[in-house]
């Protein structure tokens, strides 16, 4: 499975922006999908991820701020940003996999900061 990831970039606090991730290759395999974070100086954590038939799963610091969505037919996962905080900048994984990510992406950079 390949995984690219999209969607960083700069963002005044309170502000959004919106991660794509696009899978390829051996998609039948892939049932959950998500994001995971890395601060610098702190280890990764877990942001959001979906199940095939859209059960979610949010960590507690975004949830009521982040959205996390896919579209099955485009094997693409969103992770819609709102609300945004300088703690939210970090290194943005997208990840795929069966019941856990086991396929990564590349990183996507987001920072938030006035």
């Amino acid at each position: 499975v390949q995984l690219q990831a999209s969607g960083g970039g700069f963002v005044q606090p309170g502000g959004s922006l919106r991660l794509s991730c696009a899978a390829s290759g051996s998609i039948f395999s892939i049932n959950v999908m998500g994001w995971t974070r890395q601060a610098p100086g702190k280890q990764r954590e877990s942001v959001a991820s979906i199940s095939v038939s859209g059960n979610t799963v949010y960590a507690d610091s975004v949830k009521g701020r982040f959205t996390i969505s896919r579209d099955n037919a485009k094997n693409t996962v969103y992770l819609q940003m709102s609300s945004l905080k300088p703690e939210d900048t970090a290194v943005y994984y997208c990840g795929a996999g069966v019941m856990s990510f086991t396929s990564w992406g590349q990183g996507t950079v987001v920072t938030v900061s006035s």
